[in-house]
């Protein structure tokens, strides 16, 4: 036992003076993450998924990314049932991002979600910060982003589209939550709760705001009006008052 006592106290005088310090044993750790559209279900394939990065809060350095994928999950679990402490929203289909890092030490990170990544004009940053510890999983719902917001597409009038005055404007957009779950009148996203307006301005000032009246399709709203000849910038907007939602798209047009 002597000798025995006597090596390792030579081998670790040995890595003293080397410099030499025994390797730490790397530890698998998953993280699983998700995005949420506010007031709605989890952000997935059907638009896009979220673009997920987790980073080293302190260096910047990017330890794991991916975009989210699966689907936005029970909507009577996630809109119609009350919420008890302790229970997942989300099932083994449900969107999400699982990153797989390997941890020598704990480590401070910041995660990050754009969505929805397929939507630059309505596309958001959502993020949080937290610890990560060696083989402590996250998983379950795990690391869930509120991600606030409309997807507003503005699809009539065309970008630079060239019409005549005495013609009506068609103004018609299409409006969803950041999701995709549809938007329609009584419905569970009510089109009946929400603004959805067009400002309307020419050389930087604006010459009227007309509100859109929900269309003949799902998530689609539309209005006519008329415009003097000029140059025009179209902004259409919808906002959900009770939650604050926010959604907007533009485009430009000639009128001639």
């Amino acid at each position: 036992m002597k000798f025995k006592n006597n090596l390792l106290v030579l081998f670790s005088l040995f890595l003293l003076l080397s410099g030499t310090q025994p390797m730490s044993a790397q530890e698998t750790t998953k993280v699983m993450v998700r995005a949420k559209a506010k007031d709605a279900k989890f952000i997935g394939s059907s638009i896009g998924g979220a673009r997920i990065l987790i980073r080293d809060a302190q260096s910047g350095e990017i330890l794991a990314e991916g975009t989210t994928a699966g689907s936005t999950g029970d909507t009577k679990r996630i809109m119609k049932e009350p919420q008890k402490r302790g229970q997942d929203l989300s099932d083994e289909n449900t969107a999400g991002f699982e990153a797989e890092l390997e941890l020598e030490e704990p480590v401070f990170v910041s995660v990050e979600a754009y969505a929805p990544n397929n939507k630059r004009q309505a596309r958001v940053l959502s993020s949080t910060q937290l610890w990560l510890l060696p083989g402590k999983d996250i998983s379950g719902d795990g690391i869930v982003l509120e991600v606030p917001g409309f997807v507003v597409d503005l699809l009539s009038p065309q970008t630079h589209e060239r019409i005549t005055s005495d013609k009506p404007i068609e103004i018609r957009a299409n409006v969803v939550m950041m999701c995709g779950c549809p938007v329609t009148p009584g419905g569970i996203w009510d089109a009946d709760q929400y603004e959805v307006n067009a400002m309307i301005s020419s050389e930087g000032k604006q010459v009227r705001e007309v509100p859109l009246k929900f269309a003949d399709k799902t998530s689609t709203f539309s209005v006519e009006t008329k415009l003097e000849p000029g140059l025009y910038e179209i902004a259409v907007y919808a906002y959900d008052p009770e939650t604050g939602n926010t959604g907007l798209d533009r485009t430009n047009i000639i009128i001639k």
